[in-house]
């Protein structure tokens, strides 16, 4: 598929398809193939490298500038290319006229790598800053920066090596007409910097405009995303921090089953996972919390459920055109953990009917069920089974198991947990390839107890206080 512009994108269907992402981790297995093996890196969500490269004075630093004020939301570090310029030598000073900047061998490359490479595996890292005066990266401190979600990498060359290219998940080409960029360049040069129009002329035309058509250029065809006229033009910007913000959502296994559903992360979403994971958080504000994310996660699973147009008439006259929520609906907790989510599905569903389902667990792998207390009618309705955990996807299966020799098609089960193990949703998602899973958050995996890993504890005794060793002793009233 060859590269699109972003003229090309909005004129195609509502569907925007970006051409030549890379894909990280799972998203890069063969289909077809047996169940994946799931390490920590592949489950740990990698920050999203975007790189934006173009001519000098293209508006790369405008793009990456309204990419991030749009972003404000998730962390965001911008790597500028220009930071990793070589120590000029003694010799290389004394005739610094002509000395090539815009050269491919004008960059220190390999540190660029090793820099990446550390922000890409979560390490924070010291980025020199360039002394653009006496043409050193030692002179003044480096800038430290610390992991994020978003990694932009600006600069006139950075689809030049393929292993920096090979680290980027989307790759920007800011367009600009000749003319314009020459423009620019001067108006800046002899505004900023101070410098003599007949220099800056004869440097562009010494180096600046024939390093672009001999190495900036011709990078040009690795872009996914082609922007003409640069910051200005806004619609293109819209476009592409959509697309981030679809990519951001999406965890690696998401990639794989289609049926795999993470709500957005957020710094509110992230501060109350925070708070439920530390050990050393109150029962009432472990409840608190936990409540506040059911919510959430129980909110989009019922945006999963089937709909009919409605219209109805507002109090002012006019015609409102909506939509009615399905009415054939019940709910279906594994005892006992699964209760805590019963709250916030009676919020959200006036009167909902809520079923149980007792599942003793016997041994590593083993479970059996003990107890069953379901709606008569429950194959004619939506299922939404409650648990707020997914370990090994065990008691998931059976549960699953149970509800369709009841009756109930396997797409009209929503399976909603707050915390997923990629174990369990293997299991779950290849056992019943048609449910529907919703989560909050996927953990790295399970340990050698089968427990999940960073995860929260045993759920069910922090929410209703069995975790307590100073249970207080209740005296019967006489």
């Amino acid at each position: 598929m060859g590269t699109k512009s972003v003229v090309d994108l909005m004129e195609s269907t509502s569907e925007v398809h970006f051409s030549g992402f890379h894909m990280d981790g799972l998203e890069r297995r063969k289909s077809g193939t047996d169940q994946p093996t799931t390490s920590a890196t592949d489950v740990y969500k990698q920050p999203f490298v975007i790189g934006v490269a173009g001519g000098s004075a293209s508006g790369k630093t405008s793009v990456c500038d309204m990419i991030i004020q749009q972003l404000h939301d998730q962390r965001v570090v911008l790597v500028n290319q220009d930071s990793f310029y070589h120590n000029l030598t003694e010799e290389e000073l004394s005739r610094v006229q002509d000395y090539n900047f815009d050269h491919p061998e004008a960059f220190d490359t390999e540190q660029l790598l090793r820099v990446m490479d550390k922000l890409k595996r979560g390490q924070a890292v010291d980025i020199p800053k360039y002394d653009f005066k006496g043409y050193k990266s030692d002179v003044f401190p480096a800038r430290r920066v610390n992991p994020a979600d978003v990694i932009i990498l600006e600069g006139i060359l950075v689809f030049h090596d393929p292993r920096v290219r090979a680290l980027m998940n989307m790759k920007i080409f800011v367009d600009t007409d000749a003319d314009v960029r020459l423009a620019r360049r001067i108006k800046r040069d002899t505004a900023d910097n101070a410098r003599d129009i007949g220099t800056v002329l004869d440097q562009y035309s010494k180096y600046v405009k024939p390093a672009f058509d001999d190495f900036i250029l011709p990078t040009k065809k690795y872009a996914d995303i082609i922007i003409p006229r640069g910051g200005d033009n806004h619609v293109a910007i819209d476009l592409i921090v959509q697309h981030i913000r679809t990519k951001l959502g999406q965890h690696d296994l998401c990639k794989i089953y289609p049926n795999l559903y993470v709500i957005q992360s957020t710094f509110q979403i992230r501060g109350m996972h925070t708070l439920v994971r530390d050990s050393q958080t109150t029962k009432h504000d472990f409840v608190f919390y936990s409540d506040r994310l059911i919510r959430l996660v129980v909110e989009h699973g019922l945006g999963h459920l089937p709909f009919t147009e409605k219209q109805v008439t507002t109090s002012t006259g006019s015609v409102y055109s909506g939509v009615d929520f399905c009415k054939r609906l019940c709910g279906v907790s594994i005892i006992r953990s699964g209760e805590s989510m019963e709250n916030a599905l009676r919020a959200c569903c006036k009167g909902i009917k809520i079923g149980k389902i007792l599942i003793h667990r016997e041994g590593d792998n083993g479970q059996q069920l003990i107890y069953e207390k379901l709606p008569s009618d429950i194959s004619e309705r939506h299922v939404l089974l409650l648990d707020p955990i997914l370990g090994t996807g065990n008691s998931a299966v059976q549960a699953i198991s149970l509800l369709l020799k009841k009756g109930v098609p396997e797409s009209n089960i929503i399976f909603l947990n707050l915390i997923s193990a990629p174990q369990g949703v293997h299991v779950v998602c290849k056992s019943f390839p048609r449910i529907k899973i919703v989560t909050s958050e996927i953990d790295i995996g399970l340990n050698d107890d089968f427990r999940v890993v960073p995860g929260m504890g045993e759920f069910g005794d922090r929410y209703f206080g069995t975790d307590d060793d100073d249970q207080q002793v209740v005296t019967p009233s006489k």
